[in-house]
């Protein structure tokens, strides 16, 4: 089993419906082409910045594929996920019971016989110091969400962005962003509480090289001299371990500003 995650940066852009009259650099579907090339059998996508009713019927969803969809409540073009799959989900989960986190429609939780899938994109605090306190209290929240499921001996992989580099080895610059938000302390913090927990960072189980990145940033055109972060991540329980079989980051894939990252497990 093939499980992909990618923030697309926009769902409407990637698949090319959002090109404007005249502009050939973006005509074509990059998502479809990849997800019909890659061949995945689930697809986690986050940062998809529209509701279902915002896209066009033939982008809605690739040939082959069940598609469902959360965005954001409160504002248009913000947020967002949607998860691909070729199995049908016994269960979808598109909340987590708080409505300020619900209301951006950060999340989508599918229930598939041998785990329970977590598509998640976490927010963002580079806007300050309110965002931050909401990025944590999120975390929290999605810490006890699990934790809960977990005690009902589901195993769980949690995918998507999270929107913070674990390591010094996750970014090209450690030193110069020890104060901006992906890399303060009380963020790392909250991913040692997954490490510490019982979950497993699938690809550096595999990866221990540095120069390993799934995010950069656009305006400084980072991604060419390849200084970025990896802050896109499946976590998975532990139980899960003995099932996994691979783990890559696809950082030539274009389309956005973040590359998709790729699981392989064993059933």
């Amino acid at each position: 089993m093939k499980i992909v995650s990618w923030n697309i940066n926009g769902y409407r852009a990637i698949t090319g419906q959002n090109t404007s009259k005249g502009k050939d650099n973006q005509t074509n579907n990059l998502l479809f082409d990849y997800i019909y090339s890659e061949n995945p059998d689930i697809i986690c996508l986050q940062e998809t910045k529209c509701s279902p009713d915002q896209i066009r019927s033939d982008l809605y969803a690739p040939e082959g594929y069940q598609v469902f969809y959360n965005w954001s409540k409160i504002k248009k073009g913000y947020s967002g996920v949607a998860t691909f799959t070729k199995i049908q989900p016994a269960t979808i989960v598109t909340d987590i019971q708080i409505e300020k986190f619900d209301v951006e429609g950060r999340i989508l939780h599918t229930d598939f016989a041998e785990f329970a899938l977590l598509n998640i994109y976490f927010p963002n605090g580079s806007s300050g110091q309110t965002r931050i306190d909401y990025k944590l209290e999120f975390y929290d929240a999605i810490f006890e969400y699990t934790n809960n499921l977990r005690e009902q001996g589901k195993k769980i992989i949690m995918c998507g962005d999270y929107n913070t580099a674990h390591k010094e080895i996750d970014l090209a610059r450690p030193k110069e962003n020890e104060n901006s938000s992906g890399f303060l302390p009380i963020e790392r913090e909250k991913i040692d509480w997954l490490v510490n927990n019982g979950w497993l960072d699938t690809f550096r189980f595999f990866n221990k090289e540095p120069n390993q990145y799934t995010w950069w940033d656009l305006k400084t055109r980072a991604r060419i001299r390849n200084i970025g972060w990896r802050i896109d991540y499946h976590f998975i329980t532990n139980d899960l371990l003995n099932n996994l079989k691979a783990a890559k980051i696809e950082p030539d894939i274009v389309g956005s500003d973040h590359c998709p990252i790729v699981i392989e497990l064993s059933f």
